[in-house]
């Protein structure tokens, strides 16, 4: 049996849930009221202990631009010999999605009833969740990392405390064109019963 499948025979949201990549998403973007509403529903996670280990950052209009520079900045400080096309790659990293909403992760060490790690799980379903409800209300999206997102200078200009992390970056906007179903993983394939 083939470990990946294209059937989706559930129902709802999650059923046809799919990243639109980022260069796919144009103006308009969500509204502040759409945009509140939507993170109401990224934030019903689960969340041990209650510590709400996350908050938001929006990156719109000229922001995604200032930030984009400061990235190429960075990377060009990093490395004098990063190709151009790379460090255009990063410029416009931000450039694409008319939003972006930067999920922090709040990992405040003093916190010994809850681990780190289920801190920054929840954080990581938020960006999921965030995902869902913008499809759900029309838009696209994309969950993205890459270098700027574990680089300390950029997390430093994004205003992040010794404590925080970006769980990740979410591009948001109007689809500009489908994107293509990739093959889904089996999950007959995936499971096992486990016997003592």
């Amino acid at each position: 049996m083939s470990p990946v499948s294209n059937e989706c025979n559930g129902q709802g949201p999650l059923a046809t849930r799919r990243s639109i990549p980022a260069r796919l998403l144009e103006s308009p973007g969500p509204g502040r009221e759409t945009l509140l509403r939507m993170l109401r529903t990224a934030v019903r996670v689960p969340d041990h202990g209650r510590r709400v280990p996350f908050r938001f950052l929006t990156i719109q209009g000229d922001a995604r631009d200032r930030l984009g520079e400061k990235v190429e900045q960075i990377a060009r400080e990093r490395n004098p010999d990063t190709p151009p096309p790379v460090l255009e790659k990063d410029r416009q990293r931000f450039s694409r999605a008319p939003l972006v909403v930067a999920v922090v992760a709040v990992l405040d060490p003093e916190d010994e009833k809850i681990p780190e790690q289920e801190r920054l799980l929840s954080a990581g379903c938020v960006c999921f969740s965030l995902l869902v409800a913008a499809q759900a209300e029309g838009f696209g999206a994309q969950w993205l990392t890459g270098w700027p997102a574990y680089d300390p200078d950029v997390l430093a200009h994004l205003g992040l405390s010794a404590d925080e992390r970006i769980a990740g970056f979410i591009h948001i906007g109007t689809p500009a064109g489908e994107a293509v179903e990739r093959e889904r993983p089996d999950p007959e394939a995936l499971l096992d019963d486990w016997q003592p």
